[in-house]
């Protein structure tokens, strides 16, 4: 068995197959991620959320879930090139068991409150306006 494995392992290097990704195919997929909206197909998802929902029926609740999520996709659509290249990436490559674009607008609008908070200014910690403002 070991054997084998060590086989397939040699062969695979001697005929140049990378079991990752090589620097030209990760800048493709920074590129297509950065350029628009990934396509998911979220059936999956959708089904497995509506399996454990108890409103409606199984089929409704799946239809609903997929309607939204289409709706969440427009939007995404429409503001896609206002979110950074960098967090547009890091979203996409974070979002990988059954992604969901729920998911990909919350990570997005995370990352933009994190940056905002980081740039902000600290707020004033005077201890005699923090003491008037417990009385």
């Amino acid at each position: 068995m070991v054997r084998r494995l060590i086989i397939a392992i040699a062969t695979a290097s001697a005929l140049g197959i990378s079991f990752y990704p090589t620097d030209a195919s990760a800048r493709r997929t920074r590129a297509a991620v950065a350029d628009s909206v990934p396509s998911w197909d979220l059936t999956a998802s959708c089904r497995a959320a509506a399996s454990i929902a108890y409103s409606q029926t199984p089929n409704d609740r799946s239809q609903s879930c997929l309607a939204s999520e289409q709706r969440t996709r427009e939007e995404l659509t429409k503001y896609w090139s206002t979110y950074p290249a960098e967090d547009r990436i890091g979203c996409v490559k974070s979002l990988t068991f059954s992604p969901t674009y729920t998911e990909l607008v919350t990570c997005l609008e995370m990352r933009r409150d994190v940056r905002v908070l980081r740039d902000a200014k600290p707020a004033d910690t005077n201890p005699r306006e923090i003491k008037d403002i417990a009385r």
